[in-house]
């Protein structure tokens, strides 16, 4: 039996970074970041609180990075289709 490994999230073709999920759980996970923004933006009203509002939506991003670096492709930069 062969263990192959699944990304949650695909690297990009070309830069640095992933792409869109390609299952399931990468799909939970930003869709659970969308919706933690939006409600963010209603708990921090950004025009009234800025700076609470953009610690707020930092610490999420740095939650969904971690997150990508765990469960996706190895980061690398890439310049397109390999050969």
């Amino acid at each position: 039996m062969s263990y192959e490994q699944k990304y949650w999230f695909p690297a990009k073709r070309y830069g640095w970074g992933w792409g869109i999920p390609t299952c399931w759980q990468g799909w939970l996970v930003l869709g659970g970041f969308i919706a933690l923004i939006s409600a963010g933006a209603w708990i921090f009203p950004p025009h009234l609180r800025p700076v609470a509002y953009l610690c707020y939506v930092s610490a999420l991003s740095v939650v969904l990075v971690f997150i990508c670096w765990k469960k996706g492709e190895p980061p690398q930069w890439r310049w397109g289709e390999k050969e």
